[in-house]
């Protein structure tokens, strides 16, 4: 079959999408991957077809700032040209459209102008449920709260991007507008699936989400043989393993101070260090011998090598974590990281996490010494990892995905 996969964000955001249609791509199928056009050379290494999209994540990040409703704002500026650029002549040949959410955007849309079946796809948990709160909202013992958090969540977002979508299904695909409530009562169901890229060993099926939401386990890479430079390899293998920090694509508006106190705790705890530059600049400045700075190396093959793992939450960075089996820890900026973070303690697989802005030399140092001291969060770290790694979360979807396109073919 024919499959276009939308997906918008960080590289982090896109990264797990990407592997999805890698996955497709080897059982098969033929997958168009639209995104924006700064993600070609990702795209391009899970040999996709290429449908650009104009703008730049990184500059959207630094330009929103650390906090959910910037990034939100940010992305709510590009939704115009996002827009004019989706204009698709193929899309409808295609036999499945695959929606990222959250921030994915115009797949239900573009599935009904062009009469093709759409599945939303998701990293994290944003199905309506009684169980726990949209992520981002605080846990309150109140009759009906956590599902209204849902409804509150969903409404945000939408009224952010309600005017242009509906100026754009009028305009450019002849649609009616949608109402003001969107279409978030559609969510979940036959006609709009939703397929989750997390284990249920991380995050258990709550009881209320019926047969047409689905958790699949985490949509890994197949091993990748990367060959890291000489001085990375040489460093790790010069003594025990290092502890690895970094916060991913998260803007930090004073790197040298967050360095100055990454390389204060790791002298406090008398650990090595690696230090992920990252899209906040971390490093930019003299650093110790015992600490090596890097841009980019694999998390599948860097992260088993590790002592501990100190990141930012993002959910494919949480996911390659969990996978290493090493213990880690979240310092939260925004959404859905400090709820990771909070997922990981609970599951005893590493410390507490800790607030961005609450980040000291003490609270780091705490972290750090129990993420390499602690045996029993290192023996749950490996038992967890045991469990992620039998699950096959790519074939899995690609079972869901076929047997949809059989019943709606039938």
């Amino acid at each position: 079959m024919h499959i276009t996969i939308l997906a918008l964000g960080s590289r982090g955001d896109i990264q797990p999408y990407a592997t999805l249609g890698n996955g497709l791509k080897s059982a098969g199928h033929q997958v168009r991957f639209i995104t924006f056009e700064s993600f070609a050379s990702l795209v391009a290494e899970n040999k996709l077809d290429f449908h650009p999209i104009q703008g730049n994540a990184q500059a959207l990040v630094a330009n929103g700032g650390a906090d959910m409703l910037g990034l939100i704002r940010s992305f709510g500026s590009l939704a115009g040209g996002y827009a004019r650029d989706l204009s698709v002549p193929q899309l409808g040949e295609t036999d499945l459209i695959i929606n990222q959410l959250p921030m994915g955007l115009y797949g239900l849309d573009l599935a009904e102008k062009y009469g093709v079946p759409m599945v939303l796809a998701s990293v994290i948990p944003v199905a309506r449920t009684k169980t726990f709160p949209l992520m981002g909202f605080p846990k309150l013992p109140l009759p009906g709260y956590n599902k209204a958090t849902y409804y509150l969540g969903e409404q945000i977002g939408w009224q952010m991007f309600r005017t242009v979508i509906n100026r754009w299904r009028k305009q450019t695909l002849n649609l009616p507008p949608l109402p003001i409530a969107g279409y978030f009562g559609q969510l979940g169901t036959r006609q709009i699936p939703i397929v989750n890229g997390f284990s249920q060993h991380v995050v258990p099926h709550p009881v209320d989400w019926n047969e047409h939401i689905h958790i699949t386990g985490y949509w890994f890479p197949e091993d990748v043989h990367w060959q890291p430079p000489n001085d990375l390899s040489g460093f790790i293998e010069a003594g025990n393993p290092p502890v690895f920090i970094g916060f991913g694509s998260m803007p930090i508006k004073d790197p040298q101070r967050t360095t100055n106190i990454i390389l204060e705790a790791l002298k406090q705890t008398g650990q090595r260090g690696i230090l992920h530059m990252g899209w906040g600049g971390l490093g930019n400045q003299s650093l110790p011998d015992n600490v090596f700075e890097i841009d980019y190396a694999p998390y599948d093959w860097l992260f088993p090598r590790m002592a501990t793992v100190i990141h930012h939450g993002g959910s494919g960075t949480t996911a390659f974590g969990l996978r290493s089996g090493i213990p880690s820890c979240v310092v939260s900026f925004v959404f859905d990281q400090h709820y990771w973070g909070e997922r990981i303690a609970a599951l005893g697989a590493g410390p507490k996490p800790i607030r961005y802005k609450e980040l000291t030399v003490e609270r780091l140092a705490e972290a750090i010494r129990i993420g390499v001291g602690n045996f029993r969060i290192k023996q749950k770290a490996a038992e967890l990892s045991q469990k992620i790694q039998a699950e096959n979360g790519i074939k899995n979807a690609l079972t869901i995905f076929e047997k949809m396109l059989c019943t709606n073919s039938a």
